[in-house]
């Protein structure tokens, strides 16, 4: 069964033509692809990584990284509902890279066949790994991240019944390298947490195939459980009867552009030669419903699966977290401690913020506007999470303001945050004396937030604050009627 290709074309942009309102506008929160050319001119991958012929230096990587453990997939073994991983060196990923490169061009030359599966290096948390060899820079549109910038201090998961180390690289970013020869791929799926991603191919070329969020119940089986693994395949008609109704997007993306993912769309990627890519995923408040629908899905999958056991169970519900966390990479514990603390971020930015504009008109800032957004998107999620019956009381995360303050971790969130926004709407000038601008503001308040309720209530009390201390427009009250 072939794919039908059609649905118009992804856009192709100078990033460097494009700002942020405009990403935004256009793309972020309508959540559309586009493909972003000119804003990896100054990146030390595109120098260090690629030999003068535009191949990747696979050398340099062996010599200079060769005794990190990476994960690689066997292109040609399925394994559930994703290729066979095994892990190696960087050494031997390369080793082997080169010698079915040889092996190919020998069997080129008498037409014979390379039987070697195709081996694809992923995941690799290079960044982390490496923190001071700074192979590139976050392009400016895509730095309001607030997962990675929450690991870089936080872990998202952390479970009480074991040991893990705090500075275990293999779970603490979605920062990834990716390596592979040509003819390597990625099966269909959607990015992970439901996030945006951003994919730059540092050399090589990549063909990317598209499903939109509203044809993508079409990938999957009558139950809606199992989904389409290689599109190419021959779908069974029978075990997948919507797939022959899929209008794919195609999309070739060369070196040096970057693709913008949004949320939710399924997608299967080939290299087409010989390739090496940069990706980061993330979310913020423009899709941070995504997240909280993931995850809601996720969990009740989980709970139906061990129903059976519930009337034996000593804890039933935090059996269902706990699963939820192993099968999603967190759960509803972890998200809202991360919005709980986000929530706190944004309120102690925004109150610092207008403090230091003084008797300036400071809710004109853009970048107000944008933390005021933010804190209406996680309002919106906390009243979903209070109205989920199951798990509507306490989620065994406490946020105690005065406690909070004094965490160095939680100080260096906010500061890296403020930096970011600053950078991002280009209003660098203002100081950030955060903690004494909040405690100021919110010496009466006295109330802990161990629940969605509670966060709710804290916002809205951020937003009376607003109301009793400032003459000019509440940006955050309006933003919140709006909403």
């Amino acid at each position: 069964m072939g794919i039908r290709i059609g649905g118009g074309q992804i856009e192709k942009l100078n990033g460097k033509e494009v700002s942020y309102s405009e990403f935004v506008e256009k793309y972020m929160a309508k959540n559309q692809p586009v493909v972003l050319t000119g804003l990896m001119d100054d990146w030390r991958a595109c120098k260090d990584w690629v030999t003068e012929n535009g191949q990747p230096n696979l050398l340099f990587f062996s010599t200079h990284f060769g005794k990190s453990k990476v994960q690689v997939a066997d292109c040609g073994i399925r394994e559930f509902t994703d290729q066979k991983r095994v892990e190696m060196s960087v050494s031997e990923f390369v080793k082997n890279w080169l010698e079915n490169s040889i092996m190919e061009n020998s069997n080129a030359s008498t037409n014979e066949a390379n039987d070697k599966s195709v081996l694809y290096l992923k995941d690799w948390h290079f960044a982390k790994e490496y923190p001071e060899y700074v192979a590139y820079r976050t392009p400016l549109i895509f730095c309001d991240d607030w997962l990675n910038m929450y690991l870089d201090h936080f872990r998202l998961h952390k479970d009480p019944e074991s040991y893990q180390k705090d500075n275990d690289i293999c779970c603490s970013d979605y920062r990834f390298v990716y390596m592979g020869a040509k003819g390597s791929w990625t099966p269909l799926h959607a990015d992970v947490f439901r996030s945006y991603s951003w994919s730059a191919n540092v050399c090589g070329k990549k063909k990317w195939l598209f499903l939109s969020p509203s044809q993508c119940h079409l990938v999957f089986d009558r139950n809606l459980k199992g989904c389409v693994y290689n599109i190419f395949d021959d779908v069974s008609e029978t075990g997948f009867p919507g797939f022959k109704k899929t209008i794919w997007l195609e999309c070739t993306q060369e070196q040096n552009e970057i693709i913008f993912v949004p949320s939710g769309w399924y997608h299967q990627v080939h290299n087409l030669e010989d390739t090496i890519s940069i990706n980061h995923n993330w979310f913020n408040g423009y899709n941070l419903s995504w997240v909280w629908d993931l995850l809601l899905r996720d969990y009740n999958e989980a709970k139906e699966y061990i129903e059976d056991i519930r009337d034996i169970c000593d804890d039933f519900e935090g059996l269902c977290q706990r699963n939820l966390a192993a099968n999603t990479g967190m759960n509803f514990y972890d998200f809202f401690s991360f919005i709980s603390r986000f929530s706190l971020v944004n309120v102690v930015i925004l109150f610092h913020l207008r403090r230091d504009y003084e008797n300036q008109i400071w809710s004109s800032s853009p970048v107000a506007r944008h933390l005021a957004l933010n804190l209406v998107s996680i309002r919106k999620i906390a009243l979903k999470m209070k109205s989920f019956n199951d798990v509507a009381g306490s989620f065994g995360f406490i946020v105690d303001l005065k406690e909070t303050l004094d965490d160095p971790k939680f100080l260096k969130l906010c500061m890296g945050f403020c930096r970011t926004y600053g950078m991002i709407h280009e209003e660098e000038k203002w100081t950030c004396e955060i903690k004494k601008a909040l405690m100021l503001d919110f010496e009466d308040y006295d109330s802990l937030i161990s629940s969605p309720e509670d966060l709710v209530k804290f916002i809205d009390f951020a937003a009376g604050k607003f109301s009793g201390n400032c003459s000019e427009e509440n940006i955050l009250l309006s933003r919140l009627e709006d909403g």
